[in-house]
């Protein structure tokens, strides 16, 4: 026989309180995402008509999108990030996994004191000026390289694959080298498609730096053409001329708004991270909670 647990009324009224202020937080979060899209593709004549903002547009123009792609900052730009994504992710992800694999290992002689100095650097750095002259003393300005290799590992994300490692059973890896396999090969074969909720969890990680980073590139690049996406924008934002960023002339921008063109360029830099969370996000909470069970 099921019973069925009746809530009280205060119960009622404190899951109403509850759900009703998840739900304006939801909102309030959702908001400038909604005001960046409608600024974008509203026509200037009904932003001007109401006052700045439009809830919901009676005509939609997607004139600043045809600006913003007309010249060729925003498409190189965009080939930039994707490729400084995808590379420097993979990179990101094997030199973590090569190192969090050997330090999971409590006979690894050494490990404590390698441990030890990875933690340093997550609480002290060399400084801003210091990594800019190893930056150029290796010949690695004004090249796509720049905005890879000073972040090819994150000791934080280190220590959560080591976690994860150490939590698989330590049998599966003795078996392996029972039927002939090295530690390569074990690491390859039986240790990674084991760990596929941490690696798209870390990817992920790795991946949006790399997409949201616009710091190095500002400081290692002068060549336009090796720019990403976010040094764009930031430049469109700061430069009081919105057409000499994009490189087309004022004449062709004269119908929109630098702000509507600005918009177009903000969604044209987050959708493509909206597109891809969603089918890494069943990864996220499992390889968060196994690679930090323990530390």
């Amino acid at each position: 026989m099921s019973y069925i647990l009746k809530k009280s009324k205060s119960d009622r009224v404190v899951d109403f309180i509850l759900y009703a202020s998840l739900t304006l937080f939801g909102l309030a979060t959702l908001f400038p995402l909604y005001y960046v899209v409608i600024m974008s593709i509203t026509p200037i004549t009904e932003v001007l008509r109401h006052g700045g903002f439009v809830v919901w547009p009676d005509k939609i123009t997607l004139e600043a999108y045809k600006y913003i792609f007309s010249s060729n900052r925003v498409p190189q730009a965009l080939k930039i990030t994707i490729l400084v994504t995808t590379i420097g992710t993979v990179l990101n992800l094997m030199v973590t996994m090569l190192l969090a694999y050997p330090l999971s290992k409590k006979f690894l002689p050494g490990r404590n004191i390698v441990l030890m100095g990875i933690v340093f650097t997550m609480l002290f750095s060399g400084g801003l000026i210091p990594l800019y002259l190893v930056v150029r003393a290796t010949h690695m300005l004004n090249t796509i390289w720049a905005l890879i290799i000073p972040g090819l590992v994150s000791s934080f994300n280190m220590l959560i694959m080591k976690t994860y490692f150490e939590n698989l059973p330590a049998e599966i890896e003795e078996a392996a080298k029972v039927d002939g396999c090295s530690d390569l090969q074990t690491l390859i074969r039986i240790v990674l498609p084991l760990s596929m909720p941490i690696i798209a969890t870390l990817g992920l990680f790795y991946g949006v730096g790399h997409w949201n980073a616009y710091f190095g590139g500002v400081m290692y690049l002068t060549d336009k053409a090796l720019m990403p996406i976010q040094v764009v924008l930031r430049n469109m934002i700061i430069t009081p001329s919105v057409s000499q960023e994009l490189g087309v002339t004022s004449q062709e921008l004269q119908q929109l708004p630098p702000e509507t063109v600005k918009m177009a360029t903000v969604v044209v830099a987050i959708l493509p991270i909206l597109v891809i969370y969603p089918f890494l996000q069943k990864y996220f909470v499992k390889g968060m909670l196994i690679g930090s069970v323990k530390g």
